[in-house]
């Protein structure tokens, strides 16, 4: 067992130090979810119900410390940090209540003497992989319904972030849910790998990049896996929209958590016919955006959390100018902070199909304009990714927004806010045919996933009365 440090991305100094699991942890701790899986599928729903609301208790009232946990590891500002302690509380909330109304149909029988029941059973024991933006809404999206299942759940944190959702699991522990239904190992991918590839785990969960998701789902073989991937989101603007409220959402979804958001802004569709009054009243929400001290509660953008993101910023953008993109504001990591990893909000005009900020997702805070004629054009310009998970079309005709909704290729599309849309319980996650993955993450939505839908044919007329 070797120890791993985390650094904060504010300040470039430690605040923490994790073991980082060896084989022997990872076989113990499966060994003991195991049991636990057991032990949760015998507790009521009931039981498992009133155990999430504790969880939820006990976040909320460690919330400031957590808050400021969260964003010493993560770098996101504090206002970000403390909502999302409050969010990963809300989801425990959603999950408790979830599991008391998980019905199941009876269904007729063509035989009149059979009854034919159905039941929701857990999956058994989940490996859930989980990454460093959102470091304790994520997990908890994943261990709230596991638990709620009757699952046992082994929480994979990022290496870079794993103090929130250890934290979250020690929630869990405290709540009094039987040993071994809430662990946590720390580690790189290969403690991920031995995770999913191990025989005796059941399911996966995992958020993150397509990359990483393309080998825990090759890795996983025939196991239940639930999937979210990675994002290229377009917000669209058409001449009939609100051009100030499209403007206002297109910089907050450039510019929540640094852009580091798999539905973050990552593209911005324009009707030629509103470019020249739209791009103005960006430039103007630009210079609200506020980069400093995370801490800081004026603060609305924080410092990227590492540096191979600061790097994609910078391969995207260079290759942007090369290609004939125009750089508006920003365009390079502010001097003057402790750190070289705050970077701030940057807008590019210009923006065509071929280069990579249009075809890959920057995951940092910067806003790529390309201009459409038509909806036609809109439409073949936002489906030109394979990375469908959340769209927004701003525009005042209810005719036009249903025409993007049926045709855009994206798991969610917002009409008339910002591609950065977030509530707990509606259903979340990739469109098919794209690489976003599979499942859907949200209220009764993800406990569907980790729960097995069981059938049971009954002859009653050769039961006894």
């Amino acid at each position: 067992m070797h120890e791993l440090e985390v650094t904060s991305p504010a300040t470039g100094e430690k605040v923490g130090v994790v073991s980082a699991a060896d084989a022997d942890d990872v076989r113990a701790a499966i060994g003991a979810a195991r049991h636990g899986a057991e032990a949760m599928e015998e507790m009521a729903p009931f039981e498992r119900a009133e155990r999430l609301h504790v969880v939820a208790d006990l976040i909320e009232e460690q919330a400031e410390e957590l808050a400021r946990q969260l964003t010493m590891e993560s770098g996101k500002p504090i206002g970000e940090a403390t909502d999302e302690v409050a969010e990963s509380a809300d989801i425990f909330r959603w999950a408790a209540e979830e599991a008391k109304r998980l019905e199941t149909p009876a269904l007729p029988g063509a035989d009149p003497n059979k009854v034919v029941l159905t039941f929701r059973k857990p999956n058994g024991v989940y490996a859930l992989i989980t990454p460093w933006n959102f470091p304790m809404n994520i997990p908890a999206e994943l261990v709230a319904p596991a638990l709620a299942g009757g699952n046992a759940a082994i929480l994979k944190p990022s290496e870079l972030t794993p103090l929130s959702g250890m934290a979250l699991v020690a929630a869990a522990q405290e709540a009094g849910f039987p040993e071994g239904a809430a662990t946590v190992l720390n580690g790189g991918g290969e403690v991920g790998r031995a995770l999913v590839e191990h025989e005796a785990v059941d399911a996966v969960g995992f958020v993150g990049s397509h990359q990483t998701a393309e080998a825990i789902v090759r890795a996983a073989g025939l196991k239940r896996t639930l999937i979210e991937a990675s994002g290229n989101g377009p917000q669209i603007v058409c001449d009939d929209a609100d051009l100030e409220a499209a403007a206002a959402a297109a910089v907050y979804g450039a510019s929540f958590a640094s852009g580091q958001c798999c539905v973050a802004t990552e593209r911005l569709l324009v009707q030629e016919s509103v470019h020249g009054e739209l791009v103005p009243l960006l430039l103007e929400e630009a210079q609200r955006a506020v980069l400093g001290d995370p801490l800081e509660a004026a603060t609305s953008i924080g410092p990227l959390n590492n540096e191979a993101v600061a790097l994609k910023m910078e391969r995207h953008l260079a290759d942007a100018v090369e290609r004939g993109g125009e750089i508006l504001v920003g365009g390079a990591r502010a001097g003057g902070f402790p750190t070289p990893l705050y970077w701030p909000l940057t807008v590019v005009d210009g923006v065509t199909p071929e280069m990579l900020l249009f075809r890959e997702e920057s995951f940092g805070p910067v806003l790529p304009i390309t201009t459409f004629t038509d909806d036609e054009e809109a439409i073949d310009l936002a489906n030109d990714s394979d990375l469908g998970l959340q769209s927004a079309v701003f525009t005042s005709s209810l005719k036009r927004a249903f025409r993007y909704v049926n045709r855009l290729r994206a798991g969610s599309i917002v009409v008339n806010d910002s591609t950065d849309f977030w509530e707990p319980h509606p259903p979340f996650g990739g469109a098919s045919r794209t690489r976003t993955g599979w499942g859907r993450i949200g209220g009764k939505y993800t406990l569907l996933d980790m729960t097995d839908l069981r059938t049971a044919i009954i002859d009653v007329e050769k039961t006894d009365d």
